[in-house]
Formats: structure tokens, sequence, C-alpha cells
């Protein structure tokens, strides 16, 4: 009871609430069934005599073939019911987790896991788009807090929900006993959330146009349009921010073609600079995701119910940051600070950077596992400044498109770090094992340096937090308030107006 009423407090009421918890429940199954490849990847590697490469390569390949699917799905959360597009993924996924527990090869459960890529694709511009037509924009970092909360959790699932039921019983019912709660929360999405309606800035901007008009005040056409909270749109005004005349869209963004949306976006400096600056930090998270039960087992030499539990404490660092970071730049914001969201977001990532390294080297297990929480405390809270920042800087009917884009630059950034840990970590363990044999001196644990060999490649992926914290920086001093300023010029169109008033009379 506690829990509902503090979760109706935060969300802005019961209503409000339950749509969060609707959207977080399927950002957490979406990345549950990855990070439970990672708390079972040293059953796995022995019931099916792969290595770390392939291990890397089951996570690498459905994030490509993830990444590829988000454009037409995308455009499809711009077009169609989203309500019903998401029921659907969700009903098939879970399908398929029962044939990831069935594979009797690793072929067999690489090719699951390639289709599994393409219906978890879904969740993200569907999310995305729901979450603008459902919540307001002054509230947007603070529910992004919320909203990835469950991301947060569905990682811990499958983190300690897969780990122990591996260690339990076997590694076919880690991915067995998650698809039940995906039927669950497939009939909770499709009777618990209606289809919004959609352009809810343009009927933000049309509200206080009329209240200024029955108030016979004076409208100023270049000032930016409404749908943001009043006091970032006076803060544009009070520095002189005009839009970029050549990037104001005049007509119906929803009649664009996938190219023609993906060609508007990628051509924004700043919609560039954030997703790439999230795709570098999900870059490095990917690779601690799918290892780190392992470098921790092998650092420590714990079985794997103790470092399946200690990688999620070490997530609740994460969960904490999120919720920060998310409430703080909605306060920045409605200060005046238009660029709050990037540099927040910017100053995330380097706390994580700063904070990594020493984890990395230190001898301390306990200052170990306390630096890895609060990198992913940093880590995480980069998320919600940034989803947030990212739909204030594209107008409504584009925001399907736009997460699709994003996602598609992201994982590519991402999908490719799994594969790289992997690998570099088989020919670094190599190393070190020729090294100590030639020396006389033993590894660091029994399995020949595989801890120092995955800590040292954690420390060359670590070089992404402080490119993000740096390309961030720079996109807030110099693009970003502009940018902004171009998405809320935006006018709203005949024919908007017209499809508005036919489903909505």
């Amino acid at each position: 009871m506690r829990i509902r009423t503090g979760l109706e407090g935060a969300a802005g009421g019961a209503v409000q609430a339950r749509h969060v918890a609707l959207l977080a429940a399927v950002l957490g199954l979406s990345v549950a069934d990855t990070a439970t490849v990672g708390a079972i990847a040293g059953p796995l590697e022995r019931a099916l005599s792969i290595g770390n490469t392939q291990i890397g390569l089951l996570v690498t390949a459905s994030t490509v073939v993830a990444a590829v699917a988000t454009l037409p799905l995308g455009a499809l959360a711009d077009r169609v019911d989203r309500v019903r597009l998401l029921t659907a993924a969700i009903l098939t996924w879970s399908a398929v987790l029962l044939v990831c527990g069935a594979a009797t090869s690793y072929p067999v459960l690489l090719g699951a896991r390639l289709v599994l890529g393409v219906l978890v694709a879904t969740a993200g511009p569907v999310v995305a788009s729901l979450s603008g037509d459902l919540f307001p924009a002054a509230q947007r970092g603070r529910i992004y807090g919320l909203i990835l909360t469950g991301e947060l959790l569905g990682l811990g699932l499958g983190f300690v929900v897969g780990g122990e039921i591996a260690a339990a019983f076997s590694w076919r019912w880690a991915f067995w006993v998650l698809a039940a709660p995906g039927l669950l929360v497939a009939a909770a999405v499709r009777t618990g959330l209606a289809e919004p309606r959609r352009q809810a800035r343009d009927r933000d901007r049309d509200r206080h146009r009329d209240r200024d008009r029955d108030r016979d005040l004076p409208e100023d056409d270049d000032a930016p349009a409404a749908g943001t909270p009043e006091p970032m749109t006076a803060s544009l005004a009070a520095h002189h921010v005009r839009p970029h005349p050549g990037r104001v869209i005049t007509d119906d963004p929803a009649q664009w073609s996938l190219w023609r949306a993906a060609g508007y976006l990628v051509t924004s400096r700043s919609v560039l600079a954030l997703v790439v600056a999230s795709g570098l930090g999900y870059a490095f998270l990917a690779g601690f995701r799918t290892f780190g039960v392992l470098y921790v087992q092998d650092r420590f030499g714990l079985g794997q119910a103790s470092a399946t539990l200690l990688v999620a404490v070490i997530g609740l660092g994460a969960l904490l940051g999120v919720q920060l970071t998310g409430r703080l730049a909605d306060q920045m914001s409605r200060a005046g600070n238009v660029a709050a969201r990037p540099l927040l977001a910017a100053a995330a990532f380097g706390v994580a950077a700063v904070a990594v390294v020493p984890a990395l080297l230190t001898p301390s297990a306990v200052l170990c596992l306390g630096l890895l929480a609060l990198t992913a405390a940093a880590l995480g809270g980069a998320n919600p400044p940034l989803d947030a920042a990212r739909l204030d800087l594209v107008h409504p009917r584009l925001w399907g498109r736009a997460e699709a884009v994003r996602t598609v630059l992201r994982q590519s950034l991402e999908a490719g770090a799994p594969l790289l840990v992997g690998y570099l970590s088989v020919h670094l363990g190599a190393r070190t094992s020729t090294s100590s044999a030639v020396s006389g001196v033993g590894g660091t644990t029994g399995s020949g340096g595989s801890d120092t060999a995955l800590g040292h490649t954690f420390l060359v992926l670590a070089i992404t937090l402080p490119v993000a914290a740096a390309l961030l920086l720079r996109t807030a001093r110099r693009t970003y308030p502009r940018d902004v300023a171009t998405a809320l010029a935006t006018p709203p169109t005949r024919r908007t107006q017209q499809t508005q008033e036919e489903h909505h009379p």
C-alpha cells in the first residue's frame, strides 16, 4: 500500500502512476532477457561448449538485429495503435523465450535470440512515443526516471532470478521463467493502457494561444511555442534564442516517409550528439552487463549465486541515480536553465568515468564494489535527462521514428561491446596465462588471470565515458537551446487539426 501511495505521489496521481508502472514493466521485460544471458554465461559455456566470444555474440547479434528492426517499427509507432502493437510484440517474445530455453545447440539459441531481438525492438519507440503523449513536458525528467526504474529492475530480475535459477536448476529454466511475466504484462497493457490522443504539444500550444487571444494579449510569432514548461520558454526568450528558420516544420510530419524523417533528425546536431553520448554510455553498460557476473566470480572467487547477488547490489546504485537525476533535471529546467538536461547527463558521465578506473584497479573488494555501485548510479542517472531532452528536441509526430533512429545509432555503438569484451578478454587472458607460465608466477585466480583480462578490457571500454561527457558539454553550450526553440516553433497543421477533430469531436 505504501509503495502504491508513493508511486502515485511521485507520478502525479493514480492514472499517471498506472501508466508509469505499465511502461516501466515493458522496459523491464525488454532488458531482462539480455541480463539473463550475462547471469548464466558460465552455465551456458559449460553446457554448450562455447567461450566468451560466443556469449558476446549472443548479445551483439540480437542487438544488431534489433537496431535494424527499430526503423520500420518506429514508423509504425507514429501511425498505428501503439498499445495493440506493443501487446502483440510482448506476447510473441514471451513465446520465443520458451524456444530459447529449449535450444539444444548454440546455433538454435543464436537463431532464437535473433528473432527475439526483432520483437523486443518494439519497446523502445513505442514507450518513447507513448511517454510523450501521456505526460506533461514539465515532468518528463522525473517521469522518465520512474519509467527507467523498470529497466533497472528488469536487469536485476534477469541477473538475480536468472542466476539463482540457473544455479539451483538449469540455465533452461532461467529463460522459461521469464516468459510468464510477459503474458501478465501483455494482458495488463492491453486492459490498463488506452491509446492516448497524439499531438499533446499542439493542443497545449492552441490552449495557450486561445487564452492569450481571450485576454487580448499580442502574440509573438517569433517566440517559442508552448508545450514545455513556461519557465523554459521564458528563458529562451530572455536569452533571445530564436529557432533555425530553415528547420521549422511547416507541414504534417506524420505524413513524412521514414527516410525523410530520419534525414531531418540526424541533421540536428543536438539530437545526434545526445544519441551518440547515450550510445557510448550504453556500450560500456552492455559490456559489463554481459560479463559482470563472470568478472565478479573470477576476481573474488565467488560462486554463481553469490556473484549474481553482488552484481544486483551494484545495480541498486543505478536505481538511486535514475531517481535523483530525473527530479533534479526538472527542477533545474523549471528554474530557467534550458540546457539543464544535457548538462546534468554530462556531469553523470563524468562521475562514472572518475569512479570506474579505481574500481577496476583497487585490490580492496569492498572499495571495488562501492565504486562500481557509484559508477552504476552515474550511468543510470545520465538516462532520464537524456531521454527527456530528446523529446524536447523533436516534434510529437516524429517521436516514434526519432526513437527508432536513436536506437539504430545507439545500438550501433552498443552492439559491438559484448563481442569486443569477449574477444579481448580471451586474448588478454591467454597472454596473461602465458606470461604467468613463463615467469613462474600464478594468475590472480584459478582461472588463469581471466579476472585481470576482463578488468583490463573494461578499462579500455571506459574511454567511452569521458568522451560522452565532453560531447554533451559542448552540445549544451552551443546548439541545444536553439534546437529546442526550433522544435517548439513548429505550428500545428490544418491536416493534423482536422484529424484530431475527426477522432475526438
